[in-house]
């Protein structure tokens, strides 16, 4: 299955303030049923295992509302490791109000200090850049991170294609309908990504396949 670009509703604003709420909402369903909470909070719990670590500072970019990272917090606290987690988009309308911290800004142009976040993490965000801009991606990300950065995002596969329309039924939104089969098309394999991370200067790359159609991805400083 060729990877296919096509426009994603969600990421360019093209809906009614109502619309586009509900369809960050579905994103969220779709994260806690589907396997996105879990893939990064398993990773996140390696983090702080390997740097021995009860205590991270996490900067979530393309976040929306910041469903998955705020989960991972709720979880990872009943096992004693606290997260702090700043949310980065480059809408406002995306954001949430009130905390956690929240700020508008470039993913390619980070707007923070060498070293500002222990992880820097993103979710169903990776698949939207074309190689050579998800190369900039990551390399700004580590620029930003003390110890790792997280990718977490869908596996491209003509199964998991037909698996999210037979799924399309449990949404109601349009931006849903038209953005989850379209981020399938869009994503890629997990060769692909290994192939195209190698470029990057880092000390060490793990790549794990995760519930449902999931890569998880730890780039280590």
């Amino acid at each position: 299955m060729k990877r296919t670009v096509s426009p994603e509703l969600l990421d360019q604003d093209l809906g009614t303030s109502t619309e586009i709420a509900a369809s960050l909402r579905d994103l969220r369903h779709i994260n806690d049923w589907f396997g996105g909470t879990r893939t990064t909070t398993r990773l996140i719990r390696r983090v702080a295992r390997r740097a021995r670590l009860s205590k991270l500072s996490v900067l979530e970019v393309g976040s929306g509302l910041g469903d998955v990272p705020l989960a991972a917090q709720r979880l990872l606290a009943q096992q004693g490791i606290e997260l702090q987690v700043t949310l980065l988009d480059r809408l406002w309308s995306h954001l949430p109000g009130g905390r956690p911290a929240s700020i508008a800004g470039d993913a390619l142009r980070l707007p923070f200090r060498n070293a500002a976040f222990d992880v820097v993490s993103c979710s169903l965000f990776a698949h939207h850049f074309d190689p050579p801009e998800l190369s900039r991606l990551v390399t700004e990300a580590l620029r930003v991170s003390r110890q790792a950065v997280l990718v977490n995002d869908l596996v491209r596969s003509p199964l998991h294609l037909a698996l999210v329309y037979l799924g399309l039924p449990l949404f109601r939104s349009r931006i849903t309908w038209n953005d989850a089969p379209a981020s399938v098309r869009c994503a890629y394999t997990v060769d692909e990504m290994r192939a195209l991370l190698a470029r990057v200067p880092v000390r060490r790359i793990d790549i794990y396949r995760h519930f449902l159609f999931r890569m998880g991805i730890l780039l280590w400083k």
